[in-house]
């Protein structure tokens, strides 16, 4: 990151709730989603206001956080903790004051995210800029979920999202939806399709059928196969690395730097999978990135469905010199007929990088007209 930047003066906070539903129902190993129920934080300081979303989905499926209780979270321990000694903050204060406060990652996130973009708009400067951004546009990936229709309406799915300039998929898999239908990519659209897979940790280890089936995807030429079992199974994701061609990309097991760094000195993988969101925020997501590029390992960024707020953010990491693959940075229209800002539009299979001061959003009045809000200080 460039210099520091000044405090700001917060006068008002806020959490800000609106449902935006999906274009269409995503599926992974943890379940349907119909609805993004984004919760955003935002922040009116003296000098300038800033948003940061919550990247939390509505049950704890995916990690222990969720929706609610982030929102209850925020409420009542993180923001008394970051205000009671005064309002005159700096995101780096957020990882400082709520040291004393375990996990709750992604509420941490959009607070962080938050602050940094009233900050930035302060300053007049851009979060790609104050990131050391490279580029002026990243290359978009997407991720396409479990379909209801099975095998034939992923084909048609993918041909859509090829035909829209994508320049990478990637599949969500599980047990009884893995090898199929990935042959079946395989064999439509060949070695030209950019292929990997996320299993969400929904495999174990220890089960024959589940390595079986690892094994089998292992031969079918993919980019990486991404958190194949529990986030707590670094040994075992290890060992299998080791057997296979294909690289292991980790995720949810990447909690911090200090995660990371362990992960890859077990040589648990070979790519890492880093969503601001659900690391911490961006301070962290640098430190990843940084651990990472210093020993040789490639980075991403995963997106979470995140509205055109944390996109943003996304987008912004993503053009950091580091971020060498394609990452989840999907146009808005991939999840929403509406995004919740501007919408980020696919161009030759890229996302323009923001370039106005914050993170280059905010919501729409006319979007936010159906939010439910909940003053937290003011």
């Amino acid at each position: 990151m460039s210099a520091a930047l000044p405090a700001v003066t917060v006068e008002r906070l806020e959490l800000v709730r609106v449902s935006l539903p999906l274009v269409t129902p995503f599926r992974t190993s943890f379940g349907v989603q119909h609805e993004r129920d984004a919760l955003l934080v935002h922040v009116r300081a003296r000098e300038a206001q800033g948003w940061g979303e919550c990247v939390t989905p509505a049950a704890p499926v995916y990690s222990e956080e969720y929706t609610g209780g982030a929102a209850h979270v925020l409420e009542h321990q993180l923001v008394p903790r970051l205000l009671a000694p005064g309002r005159t903050l700096r995101a780096e204060d957020v990882g400082l004051r709520l040291a004393g406060v375990r996990g709750h990652r992604m509420a941490r996130a959009a607070l962080e995210s938050a602050l940094l973009d009233a900050q930035l708009r302060a300053a007049g400067r851009s979060l790609a800029v104050h990131l050391g951004a490279t580029r002026d546009r990243v290359a978009a990936g997407v991720s396409v979920g479990i379909p209801d229709g099975g095998i034939p309406e992923l084909l048609e799915q993918v041909e859509g999202y090829l035909d829209a300039g994508y320049v990478r998929v990637k599949a969500k898999v599980a047990r009884g939806s893995d090898v199929a239908p990935m042959q079946a990519l395989r064999t439509r659209f060949g070695a030209r399709l950019r292929l990997q897979v996320d299993a969400n940790a929904g495999y174990d280890p220890d089960t024959p059928a589940d390595v079986a089936a690892l094994d089998a995807l292992d031969e079918l030429g993919l980019l990486q196969i991404e958190q194949p079992f529990a986030p707590d199974r670094l040994l075992a994701h290890a060992a299998h690395a080791a057997r296979w061609r294909t690289p292991v990309c980790l995720d949810e097991s990447i909690t911090d730097a200090a995660r990371a760094v362990e992960a890859l000195a077990l040589r648990a993988c070979r790519i890492v999978n880093v969503k601001p969101g659900r690391v911490g925020g961006p301070f962290e997501t640098v430190r990843i990135h940084d651990a990472c590029r210093d020993r040789g390992i490639p980075v991403w960024c995963g997106g979470m469905l995140e509205t055109g707020i944390g996109r943003a953010l996304n987008v912004a990491v993503a053009a950091m010199p580091g971020f060498e693959l394609p990452g989840d940075t999907s146009a808005s229209d991939r999840y929403f007929r509406e995004d919740l800002t501007d919408p980020f539009v696919l161009v030759d299979g890229h996302l323009a990088v923001p370039t106005t001061p914050g993170i280059g959003r905010e919501p729409r009045d006319e979007v936010l007209a159906t939010a439910t809000r909940l003053p937290l200080a003011g």
